[in-house]
């Protein structure tokens, strides 16, 4: 079966089979992604699948992402790999109307999505890959800490103070004494 282009226009693809889809970028590409994306690098990636038509006007995308990325740790910087492998589907609606404004109503289901003149499989890769990323990547043994601040004379609270089982606990202990 004959691989598609990274930029597919849905009008002329033939509505009675399956197009498959393959996508490897070389080097560059993905040091330039990774940029965009703010990642130290994007050592492997790889998005995969098949558009297949629903009905006479509609399409769905199934594919595959994996990825291998690297970013700062958020607590000491120092470098986090992360193997990212996820299951990507959109499925284009003819007949949904594209948002208006600023704000816009999310649709129940956020697979859904208009059916665009062209469907840009890169830059579905780029938004599957932004989206897997993880927000917070901390590296082995990094930790936090505790900070505890509070104004001359006041008892600061802790986390653990805001638990809501603490002002239980402190009433128990007081009890107690």
């Amino acid at each position: 079966m004959a691989e598609l282009p990274h930029r597919v226009y849905p009008a002329r693809l033939s509505q009675g089979k399956a197009h498959d889809f393959s996508i490897v970028p070389d080097a560059e590409a993905r040091a330039a992604l990774a940029d965009r994306l703010g990642l130290s690098a994007l050592r492997k990636l790889r998005f995969e699948g098949r558009l297949m038509p629903e009905n006479r006007a509609d399409w769905q995308l199934e594919g595959r992402l994996g990825a291998t990325v690297v970013q700062p740790c958020t607590v000491t910087l120092d470098p986090v790999t992360t193997r990212i492998d996820e299951t990507v589907v959109r499925r284009y609606r003819a007949g949904m109307a594209e948002p208006e404004g600023e704000e816009a109503e999310m649709p129940e289901d956020d697979t859904e999505e208009p059916l665009p003149e062209i469907i840009d499989l890169d830059r579905v890769m780029e938004e599957a890959l932004a989206l897997a990323l993880p927000l917070y990547p901390r590296a082995e043994g990094a930790d936090l800490g505790e900070a505890v601040f509070a104004a001359p004379g006041v008892a600061p609270m802790t986390d653990a103070d805001a638990h809501p089982m603490a002002a239980l606990a402190k009433l128990k202990r007081d009890k107690g004494s």
